[in-house]
C-alpha cells in the first residue's frame, strides 16, 4: 500500500519544487556519463541508505544536511544530485541548498525508486 503524505507536508514539497530544478533517473544517467564533476546525495535516513544506495553515493541525512553539508568540500557551483525515496525529502533538501548559496542543485524526481527503475549502478549490503 503507498504512503500516505499529510496536506501539510505536500504543501512543502509542492512549495519547494516550485523553486527548484528537478531531474528524472534517465537524466540522472546522462550526467553520471557525461564526464562533467557531479555529487550524488542520498538523503534518507541512515538506515534506509545501509539497506542499498547509487553506487558512489554519499549520505547526508535531510535532518542534517544544513549542518552538515559543509564538511564536505563541496564547490558552490558544483552539480549536485539529490536523492530519497521518491523525490519528496530531497526536494525540500534541495531548496535548503539553494538558499544556502549552491547554485547547481537538483532533486531526482521518482528517487531511490527511480534509481532502481533506471539500472543505474546499486550497492546492496
Amino acid at each position: 500500500m503507498a504512503k500516505k503524505h499529510t496536506p501539510r507536508f505536500l504543501a512543502i514539497v509542492e512549495a519547494a519544487r516550485s523553486e527548484i530544478a528537478e531531474c528524472e533517473a534517465a537524466d540522472l544517467r546522462a550526467m553520471t556519463e557525461d564526464g562533467q564533476p557531479l555529487v550524488v546525495l542520498d538523503v534518507r535516513e541512515r538506515h534506509e541508505f545501509e539497506a542499498g544506495h547509487m553506487e558512489g553515493a554519499v549520505h547526508i541525512g535531510k535532518g542534517v544536511i544544513e549542518r552538515d553539508i559543509e564538511k564536505h568540500d563541496f564547490a558552490d557551483d558544483v552539480r549536485i544530485v539529490l536523492y530519497c525515496g521518491g523525490g519528496f525529502r530531497s526536494a525540500i533538501a534541495a531548496k535548503s541548498l539553494q538558499d544556502m548559496g549552491w547554485s547547481n542543485v537538483l532533486s531526482l524526481w521518482g528517487g531511490w525508486r527511480g534509481i532502481q527503475a533506471e539500472g543505474l549502478p546499486i550497492w546492496t549490503p
